[in-house]
Formats: C-alpha cells, structure tokens, sequence
C-alpha cells in the first residue's frame, strides 16, 4: 500500500476542507481510501496472528467516514481530515475494545486501543468495578516494562473517587477515570516508510493487548444501547 498517497490526500483536504473541492477530488479520495483499507486488511492479518479474535473482519468495514457532523459543533467544517478504523473481534463498535489507527498529517497519526467511549456509564461502572476488585491484574500490566515503553493510560477523570469506592484504593486514581485508553503518535516521516510503520504498527499492537484483554473482561456482559 502508499500511506504516503494518504498523508498527501488528507493534507490537500485539511488545506481545502469544502465540499466543492472535495467533489471535484472523488478521484483521489477514492484511491487514497482504497490503500487505507489495504492497510487496515494488513493490519488484520498481523494483528491476527497474535489476536486471533480479529481474523474474521473485512477492512471496508472497520474504517469511519471522512464527513464530519458538525450539527452541534462550533467548527463547521465539514470533513475530518484522517482515516480511521477500529479492529474488534466485533468490527468497528466501541466495544468491545481493540486496535485503533488514525492516519493523519502533521503528527497527528496514533495507534491506540482501550475504551475511548465514556458516553456509557454503565460501562465505565464495569471497568471501575473491575479495576477494584482486580487491583493487582491491573498494575502488573500497566507497570509492565514493555507497557511503559510505549504507553500511560490516558482518559477524562473525576477530581475525586467516586461514591461507593475506597479512596484509599491502591488504584484510587484509576478508579476516579470515565475512560482509560491508549495512544502511540507517529511522524510523517514513519508513517511514509511503509514496511517500517506495519513492523512499528504489530509491535504497539501486540504491547497492547494485555491491556485491552483486561478491560474486555470488565466488559464481557456490557450490551450496546438499542438505538
């Protein structure tokens, strides 16, 4: 695949972000998409070896659009400027948590995994039940030496412990969290070198997994909301 055809792309969309220009570019946005999935069906593979969970998945329908809902947002612009996907043993839905790529100019390319969502109450209720009644679990994996190479726990928290938790805790801090995920940034110039960026890709991927497994099985019974 060209990741490089992708960051070029998204950097004429950022630079031109209306709806004329991004009609009279279907072209390229059509085959920069298409070497995005290709990239996301790589990913699958790699990841599969080692998360056998995810084989099943078919790119096309792990990626999110381009256009942006900008119903209730100060900033109008209509498209975002990134190609995203989610790889899940259930695609692209938040949860259960996996793999997630963003690619974006200027820096702004992550690999991440956890839960970003903490429009759920009721999941992040499962996580902090879980984080407290499995303390230990929780700090072997974030204090894992591979872990802390690459990563903190990132996520919106509370000031304080909420009600009907120990605010002496070994995990207080982590128990304050809505959200508890993961980001790995990479250059331009990483994600331009191909073969290096799936090598870096499976590497962060496979570091991760420990993490993701964890709050899975705080998540194991969480159903999404009917819409």
């Amino acid at each position: 695949m060209d990741t490089g055809l992708m960051l070029d792309y998204l950097a004429q969309l950022s630079a031109n972000n209306d709806r004329e220009w991004y009609h009279e570019h279907k072209n390229e946005n059509k085959a920069a998409a298409a070497e995005f999935e290709r990239l996301v069906q790589d990913l699958i593979y790699r990841i599969g070896a080692f998360d056998q969970s995810v084989l099943h998945n078919v790119a096309k329908e792990l990626t999110f659009k381009l256009v942006r809902d900008t119903r209730f947002s100060h900033d109008k612009s209509p498209y975002n400027p990134s190609f995203r996907a989610h790889i899940s043993s259930k695609g692209k839905l938040p949860i259960p948590v996996g793999y997630y790529i963003m690619i974006k100019p200027d820096g702004g390319t992550f690999l991440g995994g956890g839960l970003f969502a903490d429009m759920f109450s009721n999941a992040t209720a499962m996580v902090r039940d879980y984080i407290s009644a499995h303390p230990d679990e929780w700090n072997a994996i974030i204090n894992n030496a591979e872990f802390k190479k690459h990563f903190t726990v990132k996520g919106a928290a509370l000031k304080n412990v909420p009600a009907g938790y120990d605010k002496n805790h070994p995990q207080a801090e982590y128990l304050k969290y809505k959200s508890w995920y993961l980001e790995y940034f990479m250059s331009d110039d990483e994600v331009r070198d191909e073969a290096a960026f799936l090598e870096k890709a499976t590497e962060i991927f496979k570091a991760m997994k420990p993490f993701n497994d964890y709050l899975n099985a705080a998540l194991k019974d969480f159903q999404m909301p009917a819409r």
